[in-house]
Formats: C-alpha cells, structure tokens, sequence
C-alpha cells in the first residue's frame, strides 16, 4: 500500500503536468497564451528596442564623413544628413599601413569559423547519440567527464593544448591549429545541450528502425538528426558566434599574420589607430555581417531549438 502511494506521489508532478485543469486547459496552453499576451508582446518589442538601437547607431556612424563622427552623436544624423562610404572602402580595400585591409581578415575569419563548426558540431552530434541510446561500458562516467569538463577555463588548456599541436601548426595552411583548438573547446557544451534533446526522444522510434533492420549508423542519419534539426541548429549559431568573435584561441593557435581572423585585426586598430573612429565603426559592422546572416537564416530553428522540450502536453 505504502509503495503504491509513493510511486503515485513520485508521478504527480508530471500526470499534472500533462492533465488539464479545472477549465480544461493544459498547462502548455496556459504557458503559451502568457507569451503571446499583449503584455509579452510590449516587453518584447521593448527589449528588441533596446538591443536594436546601439546596432542602428554603429550602422550610421560607419556611414557619416569622419568629421562629423568625431564632433556630434550619430544621432545628429537625421538633422544634418550626410552619407558617405569612403569608410568601408578604406576599411575593406585600402592598402596603406594605416587602413584596416579587412577583406584577407575576413577570409581568414570564415576559414577559421565554417571549417571549425562544422567539425565540433558534427562530432558532437556523434558523441550525444552515441552517449544516448547505444549500451556499453563506462558510458555514464564518460557523459559525468563530458559534463564535468565544461567547468574547465579555457585558459587553463591553451598551454597544453598548444604544446600538443605545436608540431602541426603548418598543417591545413597554419590553420589546423587553431581548428583543433575550437573543436576541442566547443565539444563538452555540444554534446551536453545535444545529448538533453536527443535522450528525450520516444524509445519506440529506435525499437522500430531496430526491427526494420537499421543500424546504429542509419538510425543516427535517418531519424535521429531530422528529429533534433532545430538543436543543431542553436548549436551551430553559438559555435558560430563564439568561433567567429574569438581572439584569445585566434591570437594563441595561429601560426602568423596571414592567417588571423578580423578580431585580430580590429582589435589592432582599436590600440593602434584608436582615433580613427570612421575605421572602427565600419570595422566593427563587417565583422558583425556573417554572424546577423547567419542567425536570421536559422532563426527559427533557433527558437524551436529553444523552446523544445521546455512544456509537457
């Protein structure tokens, strides 16, 4: 009797979880007429607001005349408009010592970016599926060591790190490096976020492709990855957003000048040529280019990505 009335305590929350209310509405229901409330709606404009601006006003001052940069807020713009895109030209094409030179920069950042995200992400798919659903020895201690490594600073392993692919820095035209680098630092976050989905998925799906003959290998590429498209997804823009920003790892696994990525760059004309503000705000709008492309492609499986998962019913 005592057992029976434990294990029905012990499914309570979610029976009432999945069980509507007295006014026959779930609690997914409920949950989702509070965000889509008009209340919700206001805060959320707000925020975008809030977020949006300091983006509209780099955008202007990367297009005003030097001058005016240096002696009114851009906000001035729309009283004394003046556009010019010798800025971006300078910044993107020009040759001197003193211009920015950014379009080999910006070569370098997608070789960098795209190669590294691409493996970490790849890999990290594997290991989450592998860790979910297929049986051997010491799987939960090496999910516990996945896990456990996330609380590692990245400064602690870059000396290490360093010392193990000093011999390979040359490799893939000097970028192997700095692409082990990424892919080693972005896997335990990958595998963990991807391993939470992938192990909710319903167990009568591999059972199935089990009976029917797939193997592990097509039940992973067939099932497996359709299912948890919108997490890949929101992994790949992190890893993308973090790859493409970083300076510390670029700085570090780089082999020379010829292959560090545009934070390498502007990060030299903020100390060096910290004045010339028209070269910094136009700077800082290329690098922001690609990541703003690459997040509004995938916005949506980014927020189904987000919201997978998170109410029952």
């Amino acid at each position: 009797m005592s057992s029976t009335v434990s294990t029905d305590a012990q499914d309570a929350p979610e029976t009432r979880a999945a069980v509507p209310s007295a006014d026959g509405e779930s609690m997914a229901s409920r949950v989702r007429r509070k965000l889509t409330s008009r209340a919700a709606s206001v805060i959320s404009i707000i925020i975008a607001l809030v977020w949006t601006i300091p983006t509209f006003g780099l955008f202007v001052s990367s297009l005003r005349p030097e001058n005016d940069i240096k002696t009114t807020g851009w906000w001035t713009f729309f009283s004394h408009p003046s556009l010019t895109l010798d800025n971006y030209n300078e910044v993107v094409f020009g040759t001197s010592a003193t211009s920015g030179r950014l379009a080999s920069y910006f070569v370098n950042s997608l070789v960098i970016t795209v190669p590294a995200v691409l493996f970490s992400v790849t890999m990290a798919a594997m290991a989450a599926y592998a860790l979910s659903w297929l049986t051997f020895r010491g799987r939960d201690w090496i999910f516990i060591g996945v896990f456990a490594l996330q609380i590692v600073p990245l400064q602690m392993a870059l000396i290490p790190m360093l010392q193990l692919v000093k011999g390979y820095t040359e490799w893939g035209g000097g970028f192997f490096a700095v692409w082990f680098a990424h892919t080693c630092f972005g896997l335990p976050l990958g595998v963990f976020l991807l391993h939470n989905f992938m192990a909710e998925l319903p167990k009568d799906l591999f059972e199935a492709a089990r009976v029917d003959g797939a193997g592990p290998a097509m039940t992973f590429r067939r099932i497996v990855l359709p299912l948890v498209t919108p997490a890949l997804a929101s992994l790949t823009i992190f890893q993308f957003l973090w790859i493409w920003n970083d300076l510390l790892v670029a700085l570090v696994f780089t082999s020379g000048q010829g292959n560090r990525p545009l934070t390498a760059r502007l990060a030299e004309l903020a100390g060096t040529r910290g004045n010339d503000w028209q070269r910094l705000t136009s700077g800082a709008f290329v690098s922001m280019i690609i990541p703003l492309v690459v997040f509004l492609s995938l916005q949506r499986y980014f927020v189904r990505g987000l919201l997978a998962g998170g109410v029952k019913g």
